[in-house]
């Protein structure tokens, strides 16, 4: 079984260490970092990371340690500190005004308010597949559990300094892009293709780079991107969800390869999926992609671990993704614990997650991989249903 790359993007807010809130200082912050790894965003209040492509989980983890680090260092010498977190607790629109470009520009004036209120972060992760037909047909296979990877990420309960109820915030605003949303069924590239060069001729988006799709095909890089998840403010869980994804897509890959049909998934439900994991995080119910019927966070996520079980072996990947879903159920999402907090408030979140951004412990897990084609014993390795098929436990 083939390994794939997987390579990480991670947007961060930059925020004023004295007040918490949003500070236009993008420009500035990136002039102090290197020039490879590391670019501007569309506001000035955000920067990104963008991580090489690995294949082993401890460089992956190592490279996003390192680039954080970099940032943090940077930011103090400007007098400014970064978060990861899907919005940002504190803030108004004005704090965080458009970058320059005619790029930027023109986005601006086309899109009006849905443009001046992306005052978001996400996690954006890719993985290595050379095959653009066989990538197209994948995706299909993917897209169904995106919404479970979303409810992992979210980061996001405020926005404007309101608790708006939402564990990911940010999902509902990205969802009112034109080109946003579930990923269609394709049967080729050219099909894809063809999907985005009308897009482009009609108007609707103004170049490739503004598909915004949960799934996509990278414009520049031979890699299927997933963009459905929230900025996450502990490292170990944006390499959770990496691992994941690589899994979902090495899946995938086959199944298209092989031939083999996927359930198929309407927009709707796909859509409904999306919402609920946006809406609870891990604190609620999800939609089961298998059953297409809710059921508990824990059971939804035990579920996909399961699944993916062979090629998260395969690639050494098991171990971790055990120790830190195991951690993530039982401490809750962002979202939830930034309003447990003693005293909840915006400002109190930000202190919060600064700490959380730049917090890296030990390193989770260690499972060798197999030697020789060997598989571990299944019965030690994943978690398993209770008798009356009700939870999952591990």
């Amino acid at each position: 079984m083939s390994i794939r790359t997987v390579g990480v993007e991670e947007e961060f807010h930059i925020v004023d260490r004295r007040t918490g809130r949003l500070t236009p200082a993008g420009t500035e912050l990136l002039a102090e970092l290197p020039a490879v790894g590391f670019t501007g965003e569309a506001k000035e209040a955000s920067i990104e990371t963008n991580s090489e492509p690995h294949l082993e989980l401890a460089d992956l983890r190592a490279n996003l340690i390192r680039s954080r680090t970099l940032l943090a260092e940077a930011a103090e010498k400007i007098g400014v500190a970064v978060i990861a977190s899907g919005t940002a607790p504190s803030m108004e629109l004005t704090d965080s005004p458009q970058a320059a470009g005619d790029r930027y520009a023109a986005i601006k004036r086309d899109y009006a308010l849905v443009a001046d209120e992306q005052v978001v972060c996400g996690l954006h992760v890719h993985v290595g597949v050379e095959d653009r037909d066989v990538a197209a047909r994948a995706m299909s296979w993917i897209s169904p559990h995106l919404p479970t990877l979303l409810a992992l990420s979210a980061s996001s309960p405020y926005w404007l300094g309101v608790d708006t109820g939402y564990a990911s915030w940010r999902n509902m605003l990205w969802q009112r892009w034109p080109s946003a949303g579930p990923a269609d069924d394709f049967a080729s590239a050219r099909e894809y293709d063809d999907m985005l060069e009308g897009m482009v001729r009609s108007g609707v988006i103004l170049d490739l780079g503004m598909h915004y799709q949960d799934l996509r095909l990278s414009s520049h890089v031979p890699t299927i991107e997933m963009r459905i998840c929230d900025a996450c403010p502990d490292v170990d869980t944006s390499v959770l969800i990496a691992l994941l994804f690589r899994a979902l897509v090495q899946r995938g890959v086959r199944a298209a390869e092989n031939g083999e049909r996927p359930r198929r998934h309407s927009q709707a439900w796909l859509r409904a999926a999306t919402w609920r994991a946006a809406r609870s995080g891990l604190e609620g119910l999800l939609i089961d992609p298998t059953t297409m019927a809710t059921d508990s966070a824990r059971v939804v996520v035990w579920q996909l671990i399961e699944e993916l079980m062979p090629d998260l072996v395969a690639s050494g990947d098991l171990a971790f993704v055990r120790t830190v879903a195991r951690r993530l159920l039982e401490e809750g999402s962002s979202a939830a614990r930034q309003l447990r907090l003693k005293d909840p408030s915006p400002r109190a979140a930000v202190e919060l997650l600064r700490a959380q951004t730049l917090t890296f412990p030990d390193f989770p897990g260690a499972f060798a991989k197999p030697q020789g084609g060997a598989t571990p014993n299944p019965t030690t390795a994943v978690p398993t249903r209770t008798a009356d098929s009700s939870t999952l436990v591990a």
